[in-house]
């Protein structure tokens, strides 16, 4: 799913070559769909409800016994031991099926997610990004990843160790809330842009440009 057409595309680009004419650092945005599936939280939830189900069911047979024999016709049956546990386990796995099945829809299913998983996981999976992308590929070790990750609408900015070293993480804060109060409007692009710009403030007291610096990453925007 392409979040920003060729020209915010190019909005972002543009920016990312503005910060680095001051700075040797190389900044690299990325912008996320989403950090993970959730798929384990999912199951978690469907089998809390099954087993919540099932638990009520077996302190109270009689109202879910009672309504399937009006359901039959009103005819009393006497419930074997056997026929209730099928009963049982039966409202069990339909219950687990329609949970399964509600949290299927992302909006439920994120809003279900625990924030600090969500930190959690848009975190580590910003860090991957980091290590495939940016991390030593330059020569001085001065790689910036901005990730964006939308449907947790969190951002992590991660940096090689000469810059982290340097840069205190509150610093990171100021460039944050700056990008965040953008896109909180809407203005993903220009909320991305504002980011950027205030990283390459950021580094540009501790990392100059030199005359013979040389672009080593690409001055785009990745989306994935």
């Amino acid at each position: 799913m392409a979040f920003l057409n060729e020209a915010q595309h190019k909005l972002v680009s543009d920016a990312v070559t503005e910060a680095e004419l001051s700075t040797s650092g190389e900044i690299v945005p990325v912008i996320a769909d989403r950090s993970d599936s959730y798929n384990d939280v999912v199951l978690v939830w469907a089998a809390a409800a099954a087993f919540t189900a099932m638990s009520i069911f077996a302190a109270f047979p009689n109202v879910l016994l009672d309504r399937i024999d009006w359901l039959m016709g009103g005819w009393g049956v006497d419930h074997t031991f056997g026929g209730v546990l099928a009963w049982t386990i039966g409202l069990g796995l339909l219950v687990f099926i329609a949970v399964w099945l509600m949290l299927s829809w992302d909006r439920l299913r994120f809003s279900c997610v625990p924030t600090p998983l969500k930190r959690q996981r848009v975190h580590e999976r910003a860090v991957r990004h980091f290590k495939v992308g940016a991390e030593g590929r330059t020569q001085g070790k001065t790689g910036v990843l901005l990730y964006l990750s939308m449907r947790e609408h969190r951002a992590e900015i991660v940096a090689d160790d000469s810059i982290a070293d340097l840069v205190p993480a509150e610093v990171w804060g100021e460039a944050m809330a700056d990008m965040l109060a953008e896109i909180r409007k809407g203005c993903i692009a220009e909320g991305i842009a504002v980011g950027v710009r205030d990283v390459g403030k950021v580094l540009s007291p501790h990392f100059p440009r030199a005359d013979d610096d040389e672009n080593e990453l690409p001055d785009r925007l990745i989306e994935v």
